[in-house]
């Protein structure tokens, strides 16, 4: 198989959905309907989402030695990712995530991280030092801080360009944003990170040269409907968002920080990475659901012939 080398390290967690006409009440019970299983979790969504644009993925992570875990460890045999640093526990459950959707499209989600938990920076080091030389790290936070920061040591010392989505946001030392290469804040993420309120004003460019000052390298923020900003020491360049029809944004997120990363380990300069980026994530909200939205390769090629007659780059066509 050829294709670019990214490690993804995060978390995996199964989410369980169903829909209610409103929310119970205190000790109510009320009857549901829609109920679903759906595969979860950022770093599992990213690993997918990199594989099925054609990377060779290798994912450490932890999960259960339950049902759900072994649903998991499908998924990434019919996707084509490397599990040997997929670790199983006997003494957690695989992450889990409760669900209810009320008439109104409103939700309320309970999450036990599980076997998330426990993975540990010194096995995300061992796991990253012994592999085959990544072009891309990539990770998140919904691990512990101190997987996520070996997982950029460790990056860093293999010479691997890292990459750091901070989701869900919490404050970080300095010390593990000096290992990032590319931070992909959102505008809220960035308030929280520089040390704001969610609702503080703040230009996004003063946001991310504040980052940028932290010890981040770059930093790509996500714009939503505006499309992204990228923020290097000497430069800010606005990338538009691509307009589509919009089904489920729940998918995006995952789909740009994959798209990024795959065109970066093919050899894309940061701005062609991040055009290409707008592009996945944009074509994940086109349809419901997470890993169903996740584009593949194929369809990524001619979504891109389809925009005016854009010719896909040379490295995924």
């Amino acid at each position: 198989m050829s294709g670019p080398l990214i490690a993804v390290v995060g978390s995996y967690a199964t989410g369980l959905t169903m829909r209610v006409d409103r929310f119970p009440s205190s000790g109510e019970t009320v009857l549901a309907k829609g109920y679903r299983v759906d595969f979860g979790g950022k770093g599992s969504n990213q690993a997918v989402a990199c594989a099925r644009l054609g990377a060779q993925v290798s994912f450490v992570a932890k999960i259960g030695q339950d049902s759900f875990g072994e649903m998991a460890l499908g998924l990434y045999q019919r996707e084509k990712i490397d599990v040997d640093s997929v670790m199983q526990v006997a003494d957690a459950p695989t992450g889990v995530g409760f669900i209810i959707v009320d008439a109104q499209g409103n939700n309320c989600i309970t999450i036990d991280p599980g076997a998330n938990e426990r993975l540990t920076a010194a096995e995300v080091s061992q796991h990253l030092d012994t592999m085959k030389a990544r072009a891309v790290v990539l990770t998140q936070l919904e691990i512990p801080v101190e997987a996520a920061a070996a997982a950029m040591a460790s990056g860093r010392k293999t010479g691997a360009l890292t990459i750091l989505n901070p989701a869900p946001v919490r404050i970080l030392p300095q010390s593990v944003l000096q290992s990032v290469d590319i931070l992909t804040p959102n505008q809220t993420e960035a308030k929280v990170l520089t040390g704001r309120t969610p609702e503080a004003a703040a230009k996004p460019e003063t946001l991310a040269q504040d980052l940028i000052r932290s010890g981040v390298r770059d930093v790509v923020m996500t714009l939503g409907e505006q499309g992204a900003l990228i923020v290097t020491a000497t430069s800010s360049l606005h990338i538009p968002a691509i307009k589509v029809r919009v089904a489920d944004t729940t998918g995006a997120g995952d789909s740009f920080n994959a798209g990024l990363a795959f065109a970066l380990a093919s050899g894309a300069a940061l701005e062609e990475a991040v055009r290409f980026a707008v592009v996945t994530g944009a074509m994940a909200v086109t349809r419901d659901g997470v890993v169903p939205s996740l584009p593949r390769r194929d369809d990524v090629v001619q979504f891109c012939r389809e925009q005016k007659g854009q010719m896909p780059p040379i490295w995924l066509s």
